[in-house]
């Protein structure tokens, strides 16, 4: 199997939820995307961007075993809050604590050796939800057909991430963003590009606030400063990783608010902010802090427009 087959269908970002009797529409899980392999027993288990994280998520290795038939799956790793709505901020540490963590599963690339890729969705689904074990790790991601402006109402009164519409003929594309998958967010969440940080004001130690920053056309572009979303322990955490990827040179060319108080650093992290709105010059108005991403190359982020 060429390991390009193994990494993930991408959704492209719209502005509004839609009714199509041609389309089923999910929950939009919030987590850590992951590709799993089992092959005679053996399970591997891959991120989006196709990096081997199987001792990471070892925890899931008990519950997959269980999976009777080689396969590939695709889904999304949660740690859910006390309502069961999926949290990204809650997956920073959860595995070193007792938080309640799932594997949703929603596709079927491979079963027994055969390519389900080609398959109409809702075949690959059937499939799936058949091969699942049950386990409490485990949850297979149900659909709804036609309704995604229901759906989407649901998921806002939820306070959940938003829902994903998918073309029910739809195949699979491995590693292909496309318009056969669809995204429709609640609220405004961005991955970013840590480049720098503030020195801490007040009480607050460690640093004040992250510079952000997105590529475009190949180059960063400078979209905010977040200083909202820590914990102290995060505070030390992020402190100590940042200090390590020190640099002397500004790594985009705009001029900023506090520079004078700037330490910059090399753009290898990546995290995730939820936030208000755009401005009209480009940055993000209030960005809140939610956790790091290791799933995703720093720069393979960019601006996330809603499509219309």
């Amino acid at each position: 199997m060429n390991k390009s087959a193994l990494k993930p269908m991408l959704a492209t970002l719209i502005d509004a939820p839609f009714d199509d009797k041609d389309w089923v529409f999910e929950n939009k899980w919030d987590g850590f995307r992951l590709v799993t392999k089992i092959e005679h027993g053996t399970v591997s288990l891959y991120s989006r961007n196709g990096i081997d994280v199987t001792k990471k998520y070892a925890v899931l290795l008990p519950a997959l075993k269980k999976i009777k038939h080689s396969c590939v799956i695709d889904g999304e790793l949660v740690a859910l809050d006390k309502s069961g709505r999926s949290r990204f901020e809650l997956l920073q540490n959860a595995l070193n604590k007792k938080a309640r963590l799932q594997y949703c599963v929603f596709d079927l690339l491979f079963l027994d050796g055969k390519d389900m890729r080609k398959k109409p969705l809702l075949e690959r689904k059937e499939k799936l939800k058949a091969l699942l074990p049950r386990d409490a790790l485990l949850l297979y991601s149900a659909h709804v057909p036609c309704s995604g402006k229901k759906a989407f109402a649901k998921a806002k009164r939820a306070h959940e991430e938003g829902v994903i519409a998918k073309r029910a003929a739809g195949l699979y594309y491995s590693g292909r963003r496309t318009r056969e998958w669809l995204k429709i967010k609640t609220g405004n969440e961005q991955e970013v590009v840590v480049v720098g940080f503030t020195k801490p004001r007040k009480t607050r130690k460690y640093f004040g606030s992250l510079v952000l920053a997105v590529y475009e056309e190949g180059r960063l572009t400078y979209v905010g400063h977040s200083g909202g979303g820590f914990t102290q322990a995060m505070l030390k955490d992020l402190h100590a990783k940042m200090l390590k990827l020190k640099i002397d040179k500004k790594p985009f060319a705009q001029k900023i608010k506090w520079e004078q108080d700037t330490t910059w650093i090399r753009p290898t992290l990546v995290c995730e902010v939820r936030f208000t709105e755009w401005t009209s010059n480009g940055e993000m108005r209030h960005p809140v802090f939610l956790g790091l991403r290791t799933d995703k190359p720093a720069t393979k982020v960019t601006r996330e427009i809603p499509i219309t």
